[in-house]
């Protein structure tokens, strides 16, 4: 991971799943591989350990509900055709339209970084093999909880002012909480919690709302930056 030596005046921080590429296709093509190479209820059985992993944890662990899987059932050899599945999968191909156009966009107005939520081993696989780690020049943050550790991204990445990109009102309002009029927060209505309007509703309105992720190219910088004391 790099890191920035200097003060920049405006860092644009980036989720991954949801945001730049579409996470919920990735969970759809994975759905039924499984089900094709293990059946529909061993299928259902990894899911099921799957969202008891993401309870846990706060974030998906893919490999580790496998992992998980595989304690239950040691002997069958169809999980390794599913390991192989899952770590020579084409992320590149599941990129939002004009996701990279944005993130090159938001180079030219600022410092660009990924700041995720995910495990150790396939949250920087997935960034790396979809071709965001070279986007960003290496400026990659991947905590547990990261609206939890806003101030060592702040340390790593100093600013006078951020904009928060990420599908999750959650987290977005989470942030703004703790930066306040410093951070705009901006909301690609992406994915399935973007399209949960209940979930949506539980918490303040975004600075800026997008219809998809390109659409941060028609915002200027003052813009962007005004929409936060709005």
């Amino acid at each position: 991971m790099n890191r920035a030596n200097t003060e920049s005046s405006t860092v644009f921080l980036f989720d991954v799943d949801n945001t730049l590429l579409d996470n919920d296709r990735v969970s759809e093509d994975l759905k039924l591989y499984l089900t094709k190479k293990v059946g529909e209820s061993s299928a259902q059985r990894y899911w099921e350990i799957f969202e008891q992993l993401r309870t846990e944890l706060g974030y998906a662990d893919y490999l580790g509900a496998l992992q998980r899987y595989r304690l239950e059932r040691p002997r069958d050899p169809k999980l390794l055709a599913v390991s192989h599945f899952m770590v020579n999968y084409p992320f590149a191909n599941r990129l939002f339209p004009e996701s990279l156009d944005a993130v090159a966009y938001a180079r030219r107005l600022g410092q660009a970084v990924i700041l995720s939520d995910g495990d150790v081993v396939f949250q920087p696989l997935k960034i790396d093999r979809s071709g965001l780690y070279e986007a960003f020049e290496g400026h990659v943050l991947i905590y547990i909880h990261k609206e939890m550790e806003l101030d060592d991204a702040e340390e790593k990445y100093p600013a006078a002012r951020y904009v928060m990109v990420d599908d999750k009102v959650r987290i977005l309002a989470a942030i703004k909480q703790h930066w306040g009029a410093r951070v705009t927060t901006v909301f690609p209505r992406q994915g399935h919690y973007a399209m949960d309007a209940a979930q949506v509703a539980r918490y303040p309105k975004p600075d800026i709302t997008l219809e998809r992720i390109g659409e941060l190219q028609r915002y200027s910088l003052d813009e962007i930056l005004a929409a936060a004391g709005k």
